[in-house]
Formats: C-alpha cells, sequence, structure tokens
C-alpha cells in the first residue's frame, strides 16, 4: 500500500469499538446507546458535534488546518429486529442485531477520524462525519438532511463516500460501479372490496380471496412479462389477509402488500400505471372494487461517475486490480446513501468482510441470525474512507 495512512496501529480498538456497538445493537431513529458509544469515541478531538432533534444521529465536523472544500463521509448506525444466533461472545443479546454490519460501518468511520485528526494541520479542506440511524426502512438519511447534514460544515460537501461491508465477498475485496448501484424500495398496498357473505353460498356473494389471488399471479406474469430485463423491477408480494373473523364467513376485504425495486425512474412509473391498472380490472371482472396505496420508500441509488472513476483510481493505486470488482450490474436491494446521492456527487462501494473459513457457497448473508463479519477488515476500511476524503479535498482547488 502507498497511501498516507496506516490504521494497524489502531486495529485493536477499532475491533474493541465494533464489537461493544455490536453488543448494544438498537433499532430504529431512537438508539441512545449506540449514540452514547460514539460521543465517547469522539470526545476529546476538538470535533464540532452536533445531535439530531428527531432521530440520535452524531454530525461531527473536522475542519483542517489547510483551506478548501467539504467532502462528507458516512456510517450508519441501526441494527435490525432479529434475535441473533452466532454463538459469538460478543453476540448482542438485546434482540436486536448487527447483521448489516453497521457496527463495522461505525467502527471504521471512527477510525477514518482519528487517521484525519492526526493531520489535522495540513488537511486541505473540512471533513463532515455522518454518524445516521434508521438506514433499514426509516429513512433516517433524509431525516439527516432535512436536519441540516449537509450544511454542517457552513457549505455543501463536493463529494460524498460511503462504505458497506459483506460477509460473503472476501474480506479485504471493494466492489462498486459506476451509475445505479443499489434500487430504489416502495411499497404497495392494496385492498380488495368483495361483498361478504356465508361461505356455504358463494354465488351471492363477491368473495375477494380468490380475487386477491389473481391479482397476486397477474402482478408476477406482469414483471416476467412487460418489464425489459435491461431495465428490471422485482415485485414480491410479501402479506396477504383476509378481513374475515371466521371460517365460515366470506371476507368483506382482502389486503395484500408488495415491495416494489427498480433501477429507474421510468420503470417504476410504467411498474407503478400498470399494476394499478390489472388490480382494477381483475377486480372489475368479478365485480369487486380495489383501494391502491403506493408508499414511496428509499430512491435508486446512484453513483457519479466522475467521483466512481475516482474512487476505481485511488483503490487501484492503494490495494491493486485484483482486490477492486467493477460489478457488472446493480443489485436490487435498497440503501438510504441514496438520499445523500441525489444532492452531493460521491460513491457507495462495498468492502468484502467474509471470515475466514467460511465456505465458499452457502455461508449465512446479510440479514442473518447467523450473519458473521471478520472485523480484521476494520483498518482497511479506516483507511480507505480516509484516504478518498484526503485525496479528494487535495485534488480541488485551494480557494
Amino acid at each position: 500500500m502507498t497511501g498516507a495512512f496506516d490504521a494497524s496501529a489502531l486495529l485493536d480498538d477499532l475491533v474493541a469499538v465494533r464489537r461493544r456497538l455490536h453488543g448494544v445493537a438498537e433499532v430504529g431513529l431512537e438508539l441512545p446507546d449506540t449514540q452514547r458509544v460514539l460521543l465517547e469515541h469522539l470526545d476529546g478531538l476538538g470535533l464540532e458535534i452536533t445531535t439530531g432533534d428527531g432521530l440520535s444521529s452524531v454530525t461531527a465536523v473536522l475542519r483542517g488546518g489547510r483551506s478548501g472544500p467539504v467532502v462528507l463521509l458516512r456510517a450508519d448506525m441501526d441494527a435490525l429486529p432479529i434475535v441473533e444466533a452466532t454463538g459469538l461472545p460478543f453476540a448482542s443479546t438485546s434482540g436486536a442485531m448487527h447483521a448489516c454490519g453497521h457496527d463495522l460501518h461505525m467502527a471504521g468511520l471512527l477510525g477514518a477520524v482519528r487517521l484525519l485528526h492526526a493531520h489535522r494541520s495540513e488537511l486541505p479542506g473540512t471533513v463532515v462525519f455522518m454518524f445516521q440511524p434508521g438506514e433499514e426502512g426509516f429513512a433516517g438519511g433524509r431525516m439527516m438532511i432535512e436536519e441540516g447534514v449537509l450544511d454542517a460544515a457552513g457549505e455543501r460537501p463536493v463529494a460524498a463516500f460511503a462504505a458497506h461491508v459483506d460477509c460473503v465477498t472476501p474480506a479485504g475485496a471493494f466492489v462498486t460501479r459506476s451509475g445505479p448501484i443499489m434500487a430504489s424500495a416502495s411499497g404497495l398496498r392494496v385492498r380488495v372490496v368483495g361483498t361478504g357473505g356465508h361461505a356455504a353460498w358463494p354465488q351471492h356473494a363477491v368473495d375477494p380471496v380468490p380475487i386477491a389471488a389473481e391479482i397476486v399471479l397477474a402482478f408476477q406474469s406482469f414483471v416476467a412479462r412487460r418489464v425489459p430485463a435491461t431495465d428490471p423491477a422485482v415485485v414480491s408480494v410479501t402479506r396477504i389477509e383476509s378481513e374475515s373473523t371466521a371460517v365460515n364467513v366470506l371476507a368483506t376485504g382482502v389486503v395484500l402488500e408488495a415491495n416494489i425495486r427498480t433501477l429507474s425512474r421510468e420503470t417504476f412509473a410504467l411498474v407503478r400505471e400498470r399494476l394499478t391498472a390489472l388490480a382494477e380490472g381483475v377486480a372489475a371482472a368479478h365485480g369487486a372494487t380495489v383501494e391502491i396505496e403506493y408508499i414511496d420508500s428509499y430512491p435508486v441509488t446512484i453513483n457519479d461517475p466522475a467521483e466512481t472513476a475516482f474512487v476505481f483510481e485511488v483503490l487501484d493505486e492503494l490495494y491493486g486490480a485484483d482486490r477492486v470488482v467493477r460489478l457488472p450490474s446493480a443489485s436490487m436491494a435498497s440503501e438510504d446513501f441514496a438520499y445523500v446521492l441525489e444532492q452531493v456527487p460521491g460513491t457507495l462501494l462495498f468492502l468484502g468482510a467474509q471470515p475466514a473459513g467460511a465456505p465458499a457457497e452457502g455461508a449465512p448473508g446479510m440479514h442473518s441470525e447467523h450473519a458473521v463479519f471478520d472485523d480484521s477488515v476494520l483498518g482497511v476500511q479506516a483507511e480507505a474512507l480516509a484516504e478518498l476524503a484526503w485525496r479528494r479535498l487535495d485534488r480541488t482547488p485551494s480557494r
């Protein structure tokens, strides 16, 4: 490695704080114990620190000794409502689990804080460190933007970067791509409205149950036949509930809910229009009606081409091109770093954290109660984030 930063002396401390954070895993927007640990480790560094009003966020601003622009580095803080089953000595017992690696994200970013702070007098600009709750479906990134994280340094960042670990990618390998890297996520709620009646005489009623079943099948056929493979969509019906309260009573209504993921606004518009028409058409054919609601969630995560080319350039130099993978296609999972990337050009990258000895296939993935991450990659994570911030500041002419 030819970079300016070496986190080897910090690794034991970073592993210790990661495991401490793992043990206090919390879900959602209110993460008081997690926030307390972060504030403890940021204390004494002379940073400008603010905490959120509507969520337990932490924003820390490091101003360098040289004039320059602003770069933002982000880590998410929240865990998942999963009972951990790893058997690790530091396993969470709170009923929540860092099964997506956010504990590593926080520890790695704390390492980047310390590396950059050690060279504060030569730092050519300002770095904003964004510690964000509520990534797992709560839109905490959007809330932090509404509370002013992008203006925390007094001016907007010129670039933003985030690293996400992956427990099924070889440890130390980087993975990213230019353009869309993760999908948008939206919810769809359909209530099929029938008439109810006696289960013995369905001919005298409009039974919404089989109608809902037809709608589910129509949704799946639509995705397979109407959405281009080059701009894919995923529609997953995840919940169906009858409003009947007895086995011999036909329901008045059936509610089904679906999760929709796309990689472009155009495909989402197509999906939204056609799913609505399908549900209405199927229901009308059977004398029923539908009530439809769309719930927007995360937008598409789009890596800026210029910033991503810069990321590839830096990582190739530091770690060698064999450790830096150009992802051929986007993931259909979603990320609320997308909200930052809508307003600031930047890149989300992945860092492999597969434990040594894990099976080549079949190892538990992220969001599993058995997910295990190799926290020896924390030094690499800290170094890479610090290097990206420093070099991105240094390549912008001083004001």
